[in-house]
């Protein structure tokens, strides 16, 4: 059964894996005690042999042999291929669990697409959903032991209601060789078809998303068979198995203590128990048999799948699903919310200092800038406010002429963009001015600049000379005739903000 610990870790506090250290099943020491005790054995047997059974001579050439031993067993790249290929094995029992064939997507559709409340109705989802557990059976039964013992033949699976009597024979009478797993997907597609036919599925495209479903289903299926037939191959495993043994024969020799009187290097000191080799083991072994656990995650160890329980529970909530719960629906009410402006749902007394906690607003929410920092500049490089650049913009999209007067449509736009924005300088804007064709004893009551001038804008800096001499003036423009239009008036231009086209309105 698998050993599930996620509770005991789920707030990170002093010690909080301490209680782990202590579990039995599930842990590395069932897994290693015993290839721990003979690795220690073997040790104190050959110190043994050393301090009381070798002759003076005799521990001589065995000083020479674990010095030998010492040097060279560094050698063997024990922790870079072992790295490897437990992460190799760990990313491949991860996605063998995510190719379990769950029914759950596949009865939602079923549930949904193929109608009836009759009895026959009620005979295709049940069917359908028998089918696809039919599916997933046989396929597990081919790669989890479990499953084999569970239902070792093919009657065992017809006993168990999976299989009626008459598909077993129709199983059986297909001549194939290989494994038939995939033999109710085709009877699940026949009978989707036949529902539509009989019109228990309304549409073509309600048909397709079953079909699709199913596929998905049976990919599930095939990528265990897959799995289950393509393995980590042969060389890997075995080279990882031949470094971590060998790489410990030798600590076997070369990490005795040696009699501290003989002044080799690194030997000064005589424990007899060689406590860091022993974590060493304990370290590199412990990985491996990681890899050997994980690499058939269709056994019977404590941390293989559930696969007996997967198949009951996916059965018993598939039939759920399409059969009782078909059509079934609450009354229709309104939530606790229904008038509420904010919905939030309550908090415990465990829980209500989140809500004195503020809510997060992105990365950035936080920073602050100066003042004179957060001002807009030109593109070009000109050390000048952003409102020329905004008038010269406007100079360019309006008409000049008389009849952009204060009366006028245009004038009036011209006058609350001028106010909405409080960007456009007074010399942008003077060759639309009512006045601006003005004879100057009439300047005085002009006011189409109050606007600018009560804001408290800065002048206006001259335009730089470019070297141009500037175009002779032409004759006069004739003055533009302001018509009154007996339609009514079509929506404002798209080059101007919606809030210009609103006041303008309490003009009217």
């Amino acid at each position: 059964m698998t050993v599930t610990y996620t509770a005991c870790v789920a707030n990170a506090r002093f010690g909080g894996f301490s209680k782990l250290l202590l579990l039995w099943r599930g842990s590395i020491y069932k897994l290693l005690w015993r290839e721990l005790l003979c690795f220690l054995g073997l040790y104190m047997a050959l110190s043994a042999a050393y301090r009381f059974v070798l002759t003076e001579e005799q521990k001589r050439y065995f000083e020479k042999l674990v010095l030998y031993c010492d040097q060279y067993a560094s050698l063997i790249p024990v922790s870079f291929v072992l790295g490897f290929y437990v992460t190799l094995v760990v990313h491949r029992w991860w996605n063998q669990y995510m190719c379990m064939p769950l029914p759950d997507a596949l009865m939602c559709v079923v549930v949904g697409t193929v109608h009836g409340r009759d009895e026959r109705g009620r005979l295709y989802r049940r069917t359908l959903m028998r089918y696809a557990g039919l599916s997933a059976v046989l396929i597990l039964r081919s790669v989890s032991t479990a499953v084999f013992k569970r239902f070792p033949t093919i009657d065992h699976v017809v006993e168990a209601g999976f299989m009626t009597r008459e598909e077993r024979k129709k199983f059986e009478k297909l001549n194939s060789s290989y494994n038939k797993y995939w033999v109710p997907c085709v009877w699940f597609s026949n009978l989707a078809a036949q529902a539509r036919r009989e019109g228990r599925i309304r549409d073509n495209s309600a048909l397709k998303l079953l079909l699709e479903e199913l596929t998905v289903f049976r990919g599930k299926c095939g990528m265990l068979f897959h799995y289950d037939w393509i393995s980590v191959p042969l060389v890997y495993t075995q080279v990882v198995t031949i470094a971590v043994y060998s790489y410990f024969l030798a600590c076997l020799v070369g990490r005795q203590f040696l009699d501290p009187e003989q002044g080799y290097k690194d030997h000064d000191l005589d424990l007899c128990v060689p406590i860091f080799t022993l974590l060493q083991f304990f370290f590199y072994a412990g990985w491996l048999k990681v890899a050997e656990q994980l690499i058939n995650p269709f056994g019977e160890d404590d941390d293989d799948f559930e696969t007996n329980f997967l198949i009951d529970r996916n059965f018993q909530v598939s039939m759920l699903a399409v059969d009782e719960m078909y059509d079934d629906l609450a009354m229709l009410e309104k939530d606790l919310y229904w008038d509420a402006a904010e919905a939030r749902p309550p908090y415990t007394a465990a829980t209500a200092f989140l809500l004195r906690q503020p809510s997060f607003q992105g990365s950035t929410f936080d920073i602050t800038l100066a003042k004179e920092d957060m001002q807009f500049q030109r593109q070009d490089g000109v050390d000048a406010p952003l409102s020329d650049a905004h008038g010269d913009f406007l100079q360019r999209l309006l008409p000049v002429g008389a009849g952009m007067a204060a009366g006028g449509l245009l004038g009036r736009r011209l006058s609350l963009l001028r106010c909405k924005n409080s960007s456009v300088s007074e010399e942008s804007t003077a060759a639309s001015c009512a006045c601006a064709g003005a004879p100057d004893d009439a300047a005085p009551e002009c006011s189409c600049g109050d606007a600018l001038l009560d804001l408290g804008l800065p002048e206006p800096e001259s335009e730089p000379h470019t070297g141009r001499e500037p175009p002779a003036p032409g004759p006069p423009a004739e003055p533009f005739t302001v018509v009154p239009m007996p339609w009514p008036r079509g929506p404002a231009p798209p080059w101007l903000p919606s809030a210009i086209g609103e006041a303008e309105e309490s003009l009217t």
